[in-house]
């Protein structure tokens, strides 16, 4: 365990410069479609780097899908919630509602089921 935080700080260290003028997403704006949707509320821990963590952003941004993005490279705090909090070693995690549904990884499909099991608990 000692060795995986070590490397995991490490990595937080370096890899900063590898997305240096990585090309950062909108967030997507609350729009006529939000309104009707009513999102619970989104956060998406990701780094600038993942194509994982990229697709989801583009998939909320293009479907009009209001999120907080977390970068846990840029975000001590962030990194400690997903290591710790959400018991991962990778991202993206996607936090819907007050912690009512983690996902970890990104697929739309599992997405938009969690999120309608959430609005069907309220």
């Amino acid at each position: 365990m000692r060795i995986l935080l070590t490397a995991i700080l490490a990595a937080s260290l370096l890899l900063p410069l590898a997305g240096f003028g990585a090309e950062q997403l909108p967030q997507s704006p609350l729009g006529a479609r939000t309104q009707e949707m009513k999102y619970p509320k989104i956060v998406l821990f990701s780094t600038s780097w993942c194509p994982h963590c990229r697709a989801a952003k583009e998939y909320f941004t293009r479907n009009n899908i209001p999120f907080i993005n977390r970068d846990v490279e840029v975000e001590p705090e962030a990194m400690a919630l997903v290591t710790g909090k959400y018991k991962s070693q990778g991202v993206p995690v996607i936090v819907i509602g007050d912690d009512a549904r983690i996902l970890k990884g990104f697929e739309a499909s599992r997405f938009e089921k969690a999120v309608e099991q959430v609005r069907r608990k309220k």
